[in-house]
């Protein structure tokens, strides 16, 4: 047993900036590079194992030959995707199916629920998070006669919040805003209002209003999680949400701590800091930028440093 570590997919947005580089010093492909894709099996971007008996594989592959290493799941398709976003403009208004009707419309692929814990974001910022309609038809009048200042609702946002997002709610990162997403494993976005912008050809994107009006929440639900947290060690474990898709943790260490995890497998994403992983004789260097996953019987491992993680599982 051995952590696997990942190399990461980049992905260029009319949207994204530098702050990949300029933040976690990643070697990206552009000054638009919008999208870190850090542990991930879609076939849209899989990750690489960087290390050990299975570097050079595909997770996705790793997923289908050795599943094994995730307690032989039911799933045929790895059901998680972390990604790092730099919203250094405006992101499209948009929302996401649930299972079933992805299921039906888009050929087979998951449904998205996500969510976001804040990283950095400018003083003052805010993001779309729901909006104001009562029922269908309103939110299709607002949506064709483009009253969004009245349908769209906006929260503050700082760093260190975190947001559930469940599927069927419109929402929208704005500018000057670092995030983790944890989401499930789906590529699927239905764009309402994209601003009028235009891409590099001088072509408005595409919007979906039909299926977005669709599989829109009607009226919009607010989601409370109340955080939890707990200690071990020198680590300081907070549990910001355990959904039906995912649970999400954020572990702040501030020393040596020690762990033991046999039943799951778990994701991690260093977002400051360094420190080590210490297992069966072995250490592992970890600093900001890092994703790896503990295989399911991993056992015990033990922490050191000053760091901090997102932790998630299914």
């Amino acid at each position: 047993m051995e952590p696997l570590f990942l190399q990461s997919v980049f992905k260029e947005r009319i949207w994204g900036g530098t702050a990949l580089r300029e933040e976690f010093h990643y070697d990206i492909p552009s000054d638009n590079t919008g999208e870190c894709w850090a542990i991930s099996a879609h076939s849209n971007g899989p990750s690489v194992v960087a290390n050990g008996t299975y570097k050079g594989m595909m997770l996705d592959q790793l997923w289908s030959e050795h599943p094994e290493l995730f307690g032989d799941p039911q799933e045929k398709v790895f059901p998680l995707l972390t990604k790092i976003l730099d919203a250094n403009m405006d992101l499209s208004v948009q929302v996401h199916p649930d299972d079933d009707y992805a299921m039906v419309r888009e050929n087979g692929e998951l449904g998205k629920t996500e969510c976001w814990y804040i990283i950095d974001c400018k003083e003052n910022a805010d993001m779309i998070y729901g909006h104001n309609a009562k029922n269908k038809e309103e939110l299709q009048v607002q949506i064709q006669e483009g009253k969004w200042n009245d349908l769209l609702r906006r929260v503050k946002i700082k760093p260190g919040d975190f947001f559930y997002v469940p599927s069927g709610t419109i929402h929208a990162l704005c500018e000057g805003t670092l995030v983790l997403e944890t989401q499930q494993s789906s590529d699927t976005t239905y764009r309402v209002y994209d601003y009028d912008r235009r891409d590099a050809a001088g072509n408005l994107r595409d919007l979906h209003l039909e299926k977005a009006v669709e599989v829109t929440t009607v009226p919009h639900q607010d989601v409370i999680s109340e955080r939890v947290v707990q200690e071990n060690g020198r680590t300081r474990i907070t549990t910001f949400v355990e959904s039906a898709f995912f649970s999400v943790y954020k572990w702040d260490v501030g020393g040596k701590s020690s762990f033991s995890f046999n039943e799951q497998y778990l994701l991690f994403s260093v977002i400051n800091g360094e420190g080590t992983l210490s297992h069966n004789g072995e250490q592992y260097g970890l600093k900001k930028g890092t994703h790896f996953i503990l295989p399911v019987k991993f056992g015990d491992f033990e922490v050191d440093g000053k760091f901090e993680m997102i932790v998630s599982h299914t």
